[in-house]
């Protein structure tokens, strides 16, 4: 949602509450609304359908303290704060307003976000986006010429065009193409796809820069900043740049010792050896079979399984009950009480 939206838009009096509301008050007024204006119970209902959304949008916005603080900071701009010039080096005003706003005049994106899916846009290729937009133009314009203050940030007599503020953007990939790499397209409300190049060996949460496609201003256009989230995997999970995988082993093969096949990330398979009277937990360590990035390259861990069958055959069993008697002698919990002795 734009900034102009917010000061336009008194969610306050959606939600039937005045400015000073509790959380708990905006909470049971939504439930109230969304219940009596749910489309479900107001078929065909356009007056009550807009009427929902409002009080969702509302809701969304109020019920995050953050967003809260914030809407009420724009408001309050909208309904007549005024600026007053500091000292050498800025408008003192902007920043006692808007200090929990922006971050050096950049937009910190802690706002509400667009999402093509909810609003008309839809989503590019299946990709799950978030646009934080709060600023349709910000730091556009900002400058005041030469000898005035200058825009923000680089304020003061003489300052900088101001470039424009940041945006954000979020995006999820799967567990392969994040150790691969890959390219996105992230589609805009207007229509226009950018392209983003995903690093191989990416990690989950990380962010990508995509380089003049924020918002425009008298210095230039910010950057574009997209947060990628990584699928989980069924077998790899990552460790840094290591990745971990639990093997299952029989209980012959870890007694016995014995070699058997995992596959690896790159699709192929591997031979390895079990070392005999191996215990479930045991690790083994296959190097450079990890994750690759440019500056590093991880090892694959395998972690042994003993399985235990749940039902056995006769002869099975007889051979257990053979076995049991043959190592009788053997307490692997002989110093089990000794060590647990405070």
């Amino acid at each position: 949602m734009a900034s102009q939206d917010w000061v336009e838009k008194d969610f306050y009096a959606t939600l039937g509450l005045s400015k000073d509301a509790s959380a708990d008050d905006i909470k049971k007024a939504y439930r109230k609304l969304s219940r009596k204006y749910h489309p479900d119970l107001n078929a065909n209902d356009e007056a009550a359908e807009q009427k929902f959304k409002e009080v969702a949008e509302a809701h969304s916005v109020l019920s995050d303290p953050e967003e809260r603080k914030q809407y009420d900071a724009i408001r309050a701009m909208g309904s007549g704060a005024r600026f007053t010039a500091g000292g050498p080096g800025g408008a003192g005003g902007f920043e006692d307003v808007f200090s929990g706003l922006f971050n050096g005049g950049s937009f910190n994106g802690g706002g509400r976000g667009f999402n093509p899916g909810s609003y008309g846009g839809g989503n590019f290729g299946g990709q799950n986006i978030n646009f934080e937009d709060l600023f349709n133009s910000a730091g556009a314009g900002a400058g005041y010429g030469t000898g005035g203050y200058g825009g923000f940030p680089g304020g003061g007599y003489g300052g900088a065009p101001a470039k424009g503020a940041d945006r954000t953007a979020s995006t999820t990939i799967g567990f392969g193409s994040a150790l691969n790499g890959t390219k996105i397209g992230l589609r805009e409300p207007s229509g226009e796809t950018i392209e983003v190049r995903i690093p191989a060996g990416i990690k989950d949460g990380q962010k990508v820069r995509v380089k003049g496609k924020g918002q425009p201003g008298a210095g230039g256009a910010g950057d574009l900043m997209v947060t990628v989230n990584v699928r989980p995997h069924k077998v790899y999970e990552r460790d840094g740049d290591d990745l971990r995988m639990h093997v299952p082993v029989t209980f012959a093969e870890a007694a016995l010792g014995g070699k058997v096949q995992v596959p690896t990330p790159d699709g192929g398979h591997v031979t390895v050896r079990v070392p005999e009277g191996s215990s479930s937990g045991k690790t083994l360590r296959l190097k450079g079979r990890g994750v690759k990035t440019r500056k590093h390259t991880g090892d694959l861990l395998v972690v042994l399984d003993v399985v235990v069958p749940k039902d056995l055959s006769e002869d099975a069993k007889a051979a257990v009950e053979q076995f049991a008697e043959a190592t009788k002698s053997d307490d692997p919990r002989a110093t089990l009480a000794r060590d647990a002795a405070l």
